[in-house]
């Protein structure tokens, strides 16, 4: 089998850490995105010391300049991406209209929804000219169904991302790309600390793990070419009740 790229956003914590981590496993070669250097050295690291192969690609996905750079930087390193994982995502504390900060609303917009379609726009092209290619959006429950506790800016940024992804699918599955809307529940991870009250252990023990999330993006980049998984929701199971 011939080598396979995979570019990962958000890939220095949680769901996008822990999916690097996995498609190394199996083989993938892994450009690793994210805005903290040092935390993305780190994830090299690891799977490079496994055996994998790892690019360090720091990167803000709202600067679009950027995302063109680093796309042909991947290109240069490692060759044609094969498949992306979005992971990068950001909320804030405030979350009502009554109180939130248009500020901080743009910057979610920005990395939630802007940042997304830049990194698909830039690795399109070549998918389109090779007939294949794989986009994982990793979204949340708050993108299937509405989640007032995520609040405004977040809801909104991925919900959007379900007809982003319906959309590609249905002007680019014939050229051999697909893509899936992957919506997780609960996720035991460092994005929880973005949340007004933080859970405590015994919430999060209830939650899913980034690595549950990570084996469902395997499943979906591991799908026979043929196979279009447009839509994914993922939920921790109900504990019993006493």
């Amino acid at each position: 089998m011939s080598t396979r790229t995979l570019w990962v956003t958000g890939a220095g914590s949680g769901m996008g850490r822990a999916s690097a981590v996995a498609a190394a496993r199996a083989g993938w070669q892994v450009a690793l995105s994210g805005r903290r250097r040092e935390v993305l050295g780190e994830v090299a690291a690891q799977i490079e010391a496994h055996g994998g192969t790892a690019l360090v690609v720091p990167l803000d996905v709202t600067d679009p300049e950027a995302v063109a750079a680093a796309a042909a930087l991947i290109k240069q390193e490692l060759g044609e991406v094969d498949a992306v994982v979005l992971s990068a995502g950001l909320n804030a504390k405030r979350r009502a209209w009554s109180d939130q900060d248009l500020t901080e609303f743009t910057a979610i917009t920005g990395t939630n929804l802007l940042g997304p379609v830049a990194v698909i726009d830039a690795v399109l092209p070549a998918m389109r000219e090779r007939r294949r290619g794989t986009v994982v959006l990793i979204s949340s429950f708050a993108g299937w169904r509405t989640s007032p506790s995520a609040g405004v800016a977040y809801s909104a940024t991925k919900t959007a991302l379900g007809p982003l992804t319906e959309i590609l699918n249905l002007q680019e599955n014939h050229h051999g790309i697909r893509a899936c809307h992957l919506c997780p529940g609960d996720v035991d991870s460092d994005f929880l600390e973005q949340r007004p009250e933080v859970p405590g252990d015994a919430d999060r023990a209830l939650m899913l793990t980034a690595e549950d999330v990570a084996r469902t993006v395997m499943f979906v980049l591991e799908s026979p070419q043929n196979v279009v998984i447009n839509e994914l929701v993922v939920t921790p199971a109900k504990a019993e009740q006493a």
